[in-house]
């Protein structure tokens, strides 16, 4: 094929899997609503992530055994955090070994879409056990029933936007870090996602504000080594848009809360985002993570996730303002610098 029809055909490529995205994303989110979901959003966040990890769909028995490690962690989750809840000194060393290791795994590309998933869960659990008891159903059946959805979702959308007979899309490969790089990075992000969880636990102010450690953990996820600050002010821009954009909808949503007006908005929104995100580059993950906020953001005003006081919804978006400036302020002072990362690569 002449090097004049690459750039089209990735763009066709990344056309095509934005579309599995905004299917996903829509299809999904309205399903959890009609079926009385607590968290309709974790089922199209979890079918994001496996289409962003990856242009091909996940294999049965990588999707099954993905079912099970999700079971498997959630029940350990759930069982420590019953066991140490009282004994935070315990419980958060312990967190703080799992974000690392998942980092890492980012760092060193490696388990796909699993380190993110591994992520939003060890966010999450500890954050409803603790604060939202009332749930009505266990959280490890929650977690289940969402990434069983989600795998479905993931298989569907590539179903109905099927590769081309003879096509492969090939995943676009990342930048490599050695590992002592990736090893620093992933302690300075877990303790940064670390101290945010702490935060939301014992302020009981923030008893609803899962979506701070879940949007400070997918920046620490867009983040590269090395990145200028241009790029950082680029990322930090479009993860608000994916909080205003949720804003707007919200707003648009109040006044014919319908469930097909919830369709049209997330049509509408995942392709803006989706089309992107898939290019699967720095900007990709960046708008990838605007898509994630506004998930969060969105699913969170319209679910029916019980509350102990009324929570404006710009009040959220104030918690994403706040996310993205610690997030970055953090990882600036923490990271390793520039020229420590030049000298590494440089041996």
């Amino acid at each position: 094929m002449s090097t004049d029809g690459q750039p089209s055909l990735e763009l066709m490529r990344a056309k095509r899997q934005g579309l599995r995205v905004a299917l996903a994303v829509t299809v999904g989110l309205c399903m959890g609503l009609v079926l009385g979901s607590t968290l309709p959003f974790f089922a199209p966040l979890f079918a994001s992530q496996f289409l962003f990890a990856s242009r091909r769909p996940p294999a049965l028995r990588q999707g099954l055994v993905t079912v099970l490690v999700v079971i498997l962690t959630g029940a350990l989750l759930v069982l420590a955090t019953g066991l140490l809840g009282e004994r935070p000194w315990v419980l958060l060393p312990l967190l703080w070994l799992f974000y690392f290791a998942c980092f890492t795994a980012q760092g060193r590309q490696v388990g796909g879409a699993g380190p993110a998933l591994m992520l939003v869960i060890a966010i999450a659990v500890p954050m409803l056990d603790i604060l939202q008891r009332d749930l009505g159903e266990s959280i490890v059946l929650l977690l289940a029933k969402a990434v069983s959805l989600g795998l479905l979702l993931t298989w569907a959308a590539h179903a109905v936007f099927p590769d081309p007979a003879g096509e492969h899309d090939e995943d676009l490969p990342a930048p490599k870090y050695e590992l002592d790089l990736v090893i620093r990075q992933a302690m300075a992000s877990a303790l940064i996602l670390l101290a945010m969880v702490a935060l939301c636990l014992s302020d009981p102010r923030l008893a609803t504000a899962m979506v701070i450690p879940i949007t400070v953990a997918s920046l620490l996820s867009q983040f590269e080594l090395g990145m200028t600050s241009r790029a950082a002010l680029g990322l930090m821009l479009v993860n608000l848009l994916g909080g205003v954009a949720a804003s707007l909808a919200f707003t648009l949503f109040e006044l014919r809360p319908t469930l097909w007006m919830v369709a049209l908005l997330l049509l509408l929104v995942s392709l803006l985002f989706a089309g992107k995100a898939a290019m699967g580059n720095a900007t990709g993950k960046v708008f990838g993570g605007g898509l994630i906020t506004f998930l969060i953001l969105f699913g969170l005003g319209i679910s029916p996730l019980p509350t102990s006081t009324p929570e404006l919804f710009s009040t959220r978006i104030a918690y994403v303002l706040f996310a993205i400036l610690y997030a970055l302020c953090l990882a600036a002072l923490l990271w390793p610098r520039p020229r420590a990362i030049e000298r590494v690569m440089a041996r």
